[in-house]
């Protein structure tokens, strides 16, 4: 590493400010370290970023853009970037260390969360996607893997890599890059005649209240171009288990139509956000039993059935990746990656299944419920570590 002036307690010490510690995870242009600020004894999240990798895949400009976002939207609930250093072959980026890991993973775990839990951590989204908006930031990948939780259980939004800021808009004022993660991706983002990030942003949280309240996806398809028109219609369907006023947020907050979809200035001040609710949720809980049925909301389609829609493994992987789609149109190679690893022997094969992005709550669901019951009569060797299934 470079810019080591020394050791100090077993870890290597980056320009006599941070001990770098253990890597906490790693991606496609570097990884992430656990290290200590030497001058206030405080622990950070130290993103180490390769340049050459970088400059290959042609994501300086995105890289400085999420930069340049994340010093201006300081908030409560978003991750705070305290500083920014570089070598000649590193960038190093300082950020606030979130030990509580994503909310969704213990969504997964322990299924969807109560109403009043769901409104607590609602609340503090709507409150960082506003605070961005004022400051003309648009994150435009908004989705559980980009939600954490800290250890007093407060909501952080994090991943500003394909934001866009206000002055990003073309003459008619829209955005126009096609970019963000399937499943929670606003339908006009899909159509490519231009957007408000504004609006496009809160179709992405009304897709993270539904998964809160429901435990799945709203629009999920085995075929994600069918799936991409149940987008363009608002053709979901609404658990019969959620209360009156949730079943009349999420239809306003999943409206097709973008001029008419609901704002900030109105959701606010709708019964469901404005309830009382618990103080401060200290772990979340399955949900009681299901209540008997209530009225459908205004997106289900009559005498159909509640339970979650089932995923292929390609449909999973095109759900997971957060992505910039505009490289799918202009030929551009650059950005390929290799899904995990696949040895082929005369006798034996060995599968590594891994997940290195994307959603949790999807891909946890495909392991548990889909690859393990298919692979039923072949003996796992041992217990899978968490995001892994071994073959």
């Amino acid at each position: 590493m470079e810019a080591v002036e020394g050791e100090k307690k077993g870890g290597v010490v980056l320009q006599g400010r941070y001990e770098i510690g253990r890597v906490l995870g790693r991606g496609n242009f570097g990884r992430v370290h656990v290290a200590r600020d030497l001058r206030t004894g405080k622990s950070v999240a130290m993103k180490v970023v390769t340049k050459e990798k970088v400059v290959r895949a042609g994501m300086v400009e995105q890289i400085m853009r999420e930069i340049g976002v994340m010093k201006r939207v300081s908030h409560p609930n978003i991750v705070e970037l305290h500083e920014v250093m570089a070598t000649r072959t590193k960038i190093y980026l300082a950020l606030e260390l979130v030990r509580g890991g994503e909310l969704f993973g213990r969504i997964v775990r322990l299924g969807r969360v109560r109403e009043d839990v769901a409104r607590h951590y609602f609340r503090q989204l709507i409150s960082a996607v506003d605070f961005c908006h004022s400051r003309g930031v648009y994150h435009r990948d908004l989705k559980p893997e980009n939600l954490l939780l800290d250890e007093a259980g407060n909501l952080k939004v994090v991943d500003f890599g394909l934001s866009a800021l206000a002055d990003h808009a073309r003459a008619d004022g829209l955005l126009h890059t096609l970019c963000g993660t399937p499943g929670y991706t606003a339908p006009e983002v899909l159509r490519d005649k231009g957007y408000d990030g504004a609006k496009a942003d809160l179709w992405s949280c009304g897709v993270i209240l539904y998964v809160l309240l429901a435990g799945s996806l709203p629009f999920a398809d085995d075929n994600i171009v069918t799936m991409y028109r149940k987008v363009q219609r608002g053709d979901y369907r609404c658990p019969t288990w959620l209360s009156t006023d949730a079943r009349r947020l999420i239809p306003r907050l999943l409206d097709p139509n973008p001029s008419t979809r609901i704002t900030v200035p109105q959701l606010v001040e709708t019964p469901w956000f404005t309830k009382t609710s618990i103080s401060k949720p200290i772990s979340i809980e399955p949900p009681a039993a299901d209540p008997a049925p209530a009225p459908a909301c205004a997106a289900q389609e009559e005498g159909e059935k509640d339970e979650p829609e089932t995923l292929n493994a390609f449909h999973l992987i095109s759900l997971s990746e957060g992505f910039d789609l505009s490289p799918l149109f202009e030929g551009d190679s650059a950005n390929g990656r290799r899904e995990g690893g696949m040895l082929v022997a005369p006798s034996v094969l060995v599968v590594d299944v891994k997940k290195d992005g994307g959603d949790t709550l999807e891909y946890r669901s495909f392991c548990s419920e889909q690859l393990r019951p298919a692979l039923q009569d072949i003996v796992w060797a041992a217990t899978d570590p968490p995001g892994t299934a071994a073959v």
